[in-house]
């Protein structure tokens, strides 16, 4: 499913498509580090307005992967709300849950999304429940396009390691469950959908690489 997009502007050069066209391997590492979603590139390149990229899709889906290697492919700043949530709170997205509240750490996301207002081009791996609320969608929208990663429940599982930090997935039957209620508003909000089923995490990569780039949205 693909949406209309607004005009983006389109670099000149295309160094880091060329590269992925080359089959130049990308490499799946662990992402748990806190702030290791946000790294600068001294030849960063950015758009007008705010022209952030959202990926959304169910935990374990690949989001926060897929933007840091695209940041590193297309020197552009990536980000990860749920990380974003932990350094303003001092606290990890479990912790937060336990002592404040799920509805206490949805109402500091939506504050930590509408701070990126003031910056430019970012790559954005938004946390799994951040479609529940329509403010957030509204945002996204307002700031950039929104990109759902499309794929299957038992894959997600699969590529969880550490099931204790994701506090809104519960019992298996309670991750379908909220799979079933997430996935249509994951539909509804994106502008872009990439189907991520029966493909390897590099051929996601150069599909999603080469999409976004020949939109000019990278």
């Amino acid at each position: 499913m693909m949406r209309a997009s607004r005009a983006r502007t389109t670099p000149k050069a295309r160094p880091a498509y060329d590269l992925m066209r080359s089959g130049a391997r990308i490499e799946r590492r662990d992402i748990g580090r806190r702030g290791a979603l946000e790294q600068p590139s001294a030849t960063y390149v950015a758009h007008e307005g705010c022209d952030h990229i959202f990926f959304v899709g169910f935990l374990g889906v690949g989001k926060s992967t897929l933007a840091r290697n695209l940041g590193q492919l297309f020197n552009r700043h990536y980000v990860d709300t749920d990380q974003l949530v932990e350094r303003s709170l001092g606290k990890t997205v479990a912790e937060v849950f336990s002592e404040d509240g799920e509805d206490f750490f949805r109402d500091v996301e939506t504050v930590q999304l509408g701070h990126l207002r003031v910056r430019k081009s970012l790559l954005v791996s938004c946390g799994g429940g951040i479609i529940e609320r329509e403010e957030n969608c509204d945002l996204m929208h307002d700031m950039g396009v929104v990109v759902f990663l499309d794929g299957d429940l038992v894959d997600s599982l699969r590529q969880i390691r550490r099931p204790e930090k994701r506090p809104d997935l519960g019992t298996a039957a309670h991750a379908e469950e909220l799979y079933c209620h997430r996935r249509p508003l994951y539909e509804g909000t994106a502008d872009i959908t990439i189907d991520v089923r029966n493909r390897t995490f590099e051929q996601v990569a150069l599909e999603s690489g080469k999409l976004l780039w020949e939109r000019g949205l990278l």
